[in-house]
């Protein structure tokens, strides 16, 4: 058989709000071949005894308006934790399936139709409380996750922390590393301007003794020469002195005087004495 066949098939098995599958030795619901059968939500009754199903869809529970399930002569331990949520469940056969203790001691024999109302209370009073189990469950599970979350997202900020502290350390070690070089450059170049100033200074000072000592040595003689040109000039007067006595004692009528005797003398003495002189010199040219 086809599966479109087998889908049609099945198909007619749904017949206005219920839906009878039972003997169709299913092994599980067919919920491939047809995807909405959870969608059912109009579903009141619905036939799966006689199969060999071992297990229902999770979503079963989207048939709340579920009145009547057989599930008499299958295979099935459990069942999904959204049965709980089948509230309008009035009967219920689980007769002949391989429950697991707690299920079955809910489900009962299931013998008659009252037994099976009270099987469908008891198996969902017993599936709620598994259903307030797992919500428990999923809620410490949730928490749990929270909480590490929570420990991881810690752990993030510190480890955040930690990091932008290092970077503001290494930002402070690098800006204290660069005003540490900005102050050793400014005290080289301080360094060198006061060696700089101390070389001008210095040569300053050695070009100042130089000048002191040159101006020592250059004003030095000075007064040795404004002491001969005084001496020169005393002389010279003293010989323009004597030259003009010397004149008036022989030239004039002070001749006769006592006084121009010794320098009229003293004068005729000296030409003599010059003219001796020049006859050596002419003889010694002459020679």
């Amino acid at each position: 058989m086809s599966k479109s066949s087998k889908v049609l098939n099945l198909r007619d098995k749904i017949s206005g709000n219920e839906v009878d599958l039972s003997l169709c030795n299913l092994s599980e619901v067919p919920v491939r071949e047809l995807p909405e059968f959870c969608n059912l939500t109009h579903l009141v009754k619905v036939d799966l005894s006689k199969n060999q199903l071992t297990c229902l869809p999770d979503d079963l529970g989207n048939l709340v308006n579920l009145q009547h399930l057989d599930l008499y002569n299958n295979k099935l331990t459990t069942l999904p934790v959204s049965f709980s949520q089948l509230r309008s469940l009035k009967w219920l056969d689980l007769k002949d399936n391989p429950l697991e203790s707690g299920l079955a001691k809910a489900a009962g024999d299931c013998l008659d139709e009252k037994q099976c109302k009270q099987c469908s209370s008891k198996v969902l009073q017993h599936m709620r409380a598994i259903q307030d189990e797992v919500d428990r469950a999923r809620e410490k599970r949730l928490l749990r996750e929270k909480e590490l979350e929570k420990k991881r997202e810690a752990r993030q900020r510190e480890r955040e922390a930690r990091e932008k502290e290092a970077r503001k350390r290494e930002k402070a070690e690098e800006k204290d590393k660069r005003r540490k070089e900005y102050n050793a450059q400014m005290a080289a170049l301080a360094a060198q301007e006061q060696q700089k100033k101390r070389s001008e200074e210095k040569k300053k000072k050695n070009g100042q003794a130089a000048a002191d000592k040159k101006a020592v040595v250059e004003s030095a003689p000075k007064p040795r020469r404004s002491l001969i040109g005084l001496m020169f000039k005393l002389l010279l007067l003293l010989l323009l002195g004597l030259a003009g006595v010397a004149a008036a004692c022989r030239l004039t009528d002070l001749q006769k005087e006592a006084v121009c005797v010794p320098i009229s003398a003293a004068v005729d003495d000296g030409l003599s004495w010059a003219r001796k002189q020049e006859g050596v010199v002419r003889q010694l040219l002459s020679s």
